[in-house]
């Protein structure tokens, strides 16, 4: 980012004023641990003494909340999937009674029954705090403008963000999904500084600055809090480029609270930084199915994310097993705090394709290398005879012209042989074609049967 800040309270793109900094991030790496253990022993007993579900698994693990004299205990307890949340749908497992419950949110169930999570006061307070704590890292600043694009409802994305956005003192325009036409005159003439809103849909934001003859390096905004999907740096260059803005990154899960679990600090854009105070992260061998200290995997080393939550009163979670595929590391901008680095992948989204392993990621990076082409893309999954077969389907940039629209599906085609090792078809479609839901784009469709 070059351009100068606007004249709004605060700056944004700088490093955090010590004095901004709440009591958490002012830990100390000991103060922190010995904060997490008691609050781990306290969530273990509160969930084996309210949920049947963990009772009925720690009991058939042979460990009890008793048995968590250290950190490195937690090893011994068993992990908690989607399936398991889906057994307990709707309220299987909450720990409060339902007249504590002052939220529910709940997944898409597109894959099956949806995950339902409850929030207590408490909850939604801790979870405002810990958004804020992210607009805060990310760069925002009381009285700054927040465009809020990601979708309301019982998606978290929208209201975790909107409520973190006022905890953080700043005012918010809750845009939500859709409607691009209309977010783009918004953008103009309410002059936010901050957008929260998936990559993706970012990009489809951009197309249409440039659609409606805009230039969006002149826009208000200097600051975009991306998450909600995998996204490459390939991708944050391009934004930062096309928007002139600070890119950085947060990370989520519904089924451990919503949008900031971690967020990425904006004077390093080197991962993301764990509020570890709040969620308690691990990382283990994909294939793992059973708990055991061997399958913890050292800091450094890739693996799935695994998060067990520290201070949920409504449903807390004990060794959720995210799909997502990442690393720890050492905290730099917030010492205290470690960084997991930024998730490119999920084990459940991973393509085996004649035996090669192929992730949606890696051809992202090749389209947005390719000349003509816009990110927006679409993996479709197929038999021919005994053999699978993969056509990539990206959308053709608006200014793109028909020869190089053309010259482009060759051009995947041949970087996906060289750079990955599988060989695909590709199709190059008309812009704004390929469907989205809640400003994303359903990257694979399997349709081998």
């Amino acid at each position: 980012m070059t351009s100068s800040a606007p004249d709004t309270p605060g700056r944004l793109g700088e490093p955090i004023p010590p004095g901004l900094l709440d009591a958490g991030e002012r830990m100390s790496v000991d103060e922190l641990r010995a904060h997490q253990l008691a609050r781990l022993q306290a969530t273990l007993r509160h969930a084996y003494d309210n949920v049947e579900l963990y009772r009925r698994k720690f009991d058939a693990a042979g460990v009890g909340p008793e048995d968590c004299r250290s950190l490195a205990d937690l090893a011994r307890f068993p992990f908690t999937t989607k399936a398991d949340l889906r057994e307990g749908y709707p309220f299987g497992l909450f720990a409060v009674p339902m007249e504590q419950v002052r939220r529910i949110h709940a997944s898409s169930g597109t894959t099956g029954r949806p995950t339902v999570v409850g929030y207590t006061e408490n909850d939604l307070a801790m979870w405002a705090d810990v958004v804020a704590r992210s607009i805060r890292a990310a760069g925002g600043r009381p009285g700054h403008k927040v465009h809020i694009a990601y979708g309301y409802g019982l998606f978290t994305g929208g209201l975790g963000a909107h409520y973190g956005a006022e905890r953080a003192g700043c005012t918010v325009i809750p845009a939500s999904g859709g409607m691009t036409a209309r977010q783009v005159q918004i953008i103009q003439d309410f002059r936010p500084e901050i957008i929260m809103v998936t990559p993706s849909y970012m990009l489809t934001l951009l197309d249409e600055f440039e659609k409606q003859g805009i230039d969006p390096r002149g826009t208000s905004l200097r600051v975009g809090i991306f998450g909600a999907e995998p996204w490459t740096e390939e991708m944050r260059r391009e934004i930062e480029e096309r928007l002139d803005l600070d890119a950085v990154d947060i990370y989520g899960l519904s089924e451990v609270v919503g949008p900031g679990i971690a967020q990425e600090c904006v004077e390093t854009k080197d991962g993301l930084h764990i509020w570890e105070d709040h969620f308690y992260p691990e990382v283990v061998d994909p294939l793992a199915d059973q708990p055991g200290a061997d399958e913890v995997l050292p800091d450094g080393e890739s693996g799935e994310l695994v998060f067990t939550s520290l201070t949920k009163e409504a449903l807390p979670v004990i060794r959720y097993r995210t799909r997502d595929l990442s690393r720890l590391l050492p905290g730099t901008a917030r010492p205290a705090f470690r960084r997991m680095e930024k998730v490119t992948g999920r084990s459940d989204d991973m393509i085996i394709l004649r035996g090669v392993n192929v992730f949606p990621t890696q051809i992202e990076e090749i389209l947005l290398r390719t000349p003509g082409v816009a990110p927006h893309f679409q993996l479709r999954l197929s038999r021919q005879g005994r053999m699978d077969a993969m056509m990539v389907r990206v959308e053709a940039r608006p200014d793109a012209p028909a020869e190089q629209r053309a010259a482009a599906g060759a051009a995947i085609v041949r970087a996906v042989k060289d750079g990955v090792g599988v060989t695909v078809v590709a199709e190059v479609v008309e812009p704004y074609t390929l469907e989205r839901s809640v400003g994303k784009i359903k990257r694979v469709v399997d349709e081998r049967g």
